[in-house]
C-alpha cells in the first residue's frame, strides 16, 4: 500500500534528525484517532528498525530527584558527544485525565541542549508506569539517530516493572533511606533492576547514602542470580545529581553490562522477547477496542451492567454473558 506523501516526508525528516519532525511523529503515535493510528503504523514501517539506541528505563521513589538526575546524567552524555532523548511519563488524573507535563521545565538546561530531546507524555491512567505508546516513541527516537533514550516512569509502584519490557537497562533511583524504605520498595522492582543508584550522596546525607547503598547491595546479594547478568550484577552505587558525582562510574557500569549482553547474545534475545510481548499487548488492546466499538457487544454490556448493579448476577456471570457470543456458547445462569 502506498504511503501518504506527508508520512513519507515526515519519515524522511525524522530519519535526518529533525527534532520538530520527531515531536510531530510522537504526537501522531500517541493520538487515539483511528485515521491517525493508520498513519502512525505507516510511519513506523517507513522509518524501519535498523538503528538501535541504548534504552534506559528509570524509576524511583517520590522526591528522589529523578528530573535532577536525568538532567545531570543527560548533560554528561551530551558532553561526551552523544545525542540523548528523554521520554518522561507524567501521571494522569483519574478524574479529569489531565497531566501537568512539567518535566521539561524541570530540566531547563538539558532542554536547551541541541543534542537533547525531551518529551513529556501523559500516562492516561495506563498501568506499568509508562504511556501506552512509549515503546513506539522509543523506536522513533532511535530512528532519529539518538544514541541513548531515557524512559522515566511515573514513579515506583507495583506495576512499574513494565518499563523493563521496553528498556535494555532498568535503573532504580533511591534516596538515602528513612525508616523501613528497604521494605517499602516492591520486591518486583528490586528483582527487575539492573542498577540501583542511591541519589543525594552529598552534604549531610552523604554518610547516610553510603550506608543505604551498603544495605541495598546486601539485599541484592540475597536475590537469585539472573541468567542475563554477569558476575557482580545487579549492583548498587551512590551518586549525587547536584554535585555531579558518581555519574561517570554509573555510566561505565551500564556500558560494561550492555557490552557483556551484546557479546553473549542476550541483548538481541531480549529485544526479540520484548517485541513479542508488545505484539501480544497490541492484539489485546485491539480486541478490546473492537469489542467496545461493536454495537451488539455494547448492548450486551449495558444489559449486563444493569443486571450487575441490581444484584441479580455476579461480575463473573456478567462478563461471561458479554463474551458468550465470542465463545459460541449460550449464556449461563448465575448461582
Amino acid at each position: 500500500m502506498k504511503r501518504p506523501t506527508n508520512i513519507t516526508t515526515l519519515a524522511k525528516n525524522l530519519c535526518n534528525g529533525d527534532r520538530r519532525a520527531l515531536a510531530r511523529a510522537i504526537t501522531l503515535v500517541e493520538s487515539g484517532r483511528h485515521d491517525h493510528r493508520e498513519e502512525a503504523i505507516a510511519l513506523l514501517a517507513a522509518v524501519g528498525t535498523t538503528k538501535q539506541a541504548i534504552r534506559i528505563g528509570l524509576s524511583g521513589t517520590p522526591g528522589v530527584g529523578k528530573s535532577t538526575f536525568i538532567e545531570s546524567f543527560g548533560l554528561m552524555l551530551t558532553g561526551l558527544g552523544m545525542r540523548v532523548a528523554v521520554l518522561a511519563v507524567d501521571p494522569s488524573s483519574a478524574r479529569s485525565g489531565g497531566s501537568i507535563l512539567g518535566d521539561k521545565t524541570r530540566m531547563d538546561l538539558l532542554a536547551r541542549d541541541p543534542n537533547a530531546f525531551i518529551r513529556p507524555s501523559p500516562s492516561q491512567t495506563q498501568l506499568g508506569g509508562v504511556a501506552r505508546r512509549s515503546r513506539e516513541a522509543v523506536a522513533l527516537c532511535e530512528a532519529a539517530g539518538y544514541d541513548v533514550v531515557l524512559i522515566e516512569t511515573v514513579g515506583v509502584g507495583q506495576s512499574e516493572t513494565m518499563v523493563a519490557q521496553m528498556a535494555d537497562l532498568f535503573v532504580l533511583l533511591l534516596a538515602p533511606a528513612g525508616g523501613d524504605e528497604l521494605q517499602g520498595v516492591k520486591r518486583g522492582i528490586m528483582e527487575m533492576a539492573d542498577l540501583i543508584l542511591v541519589n543525594k550522596a552529598d552534604g549531610p546525607l552523604k554518610s547516610q547514602a553510603i550506608r543505604t547503598c551498603a544495605d541495598y547491595a546486601a539485599a541484592l546479594r540475597l536475590l537469585r542470580k539472573r541468567p542475563q547478568d554477569p558476575d557482580g550484577f545487579p549492583k548498587a552505587l551512590t551518586v549525587s545529581a547536584i554535585d555531579v558525582l558518581g555519574l561517570d562510574q554509573a555510566w561505565a557500569e551500564m556500558q560494561d553490562l550492555i557490552n557483556w549482553r551484546r557479546d553473549t547474545g542476550i541483548w538481541e534475545q531480549t529485544r526479540q522477547e520484548q517485541a513479542a510481548f508488545w505484539f501480544e499487548q497490541e492484539v489485546q488492546h485491539g480486541l478490546l477496542d473492537l469489542l467496545r466499538s461493536d454495537p451488539e457487544t455494547a448492548s450486551r454490556m449495558t444489559n449486563a451492567r444493569e443486571e450487575l448493579l441490581s444484584g441479580r448476577i455476579t461480575p463473573a456471570a456478567a462478563a461471561a454473558y458479554v463474551l458468550a457470543p465470542l465463545r459460541n456458547q449460550k449464556p449461563g445462569n448465575s448461582t
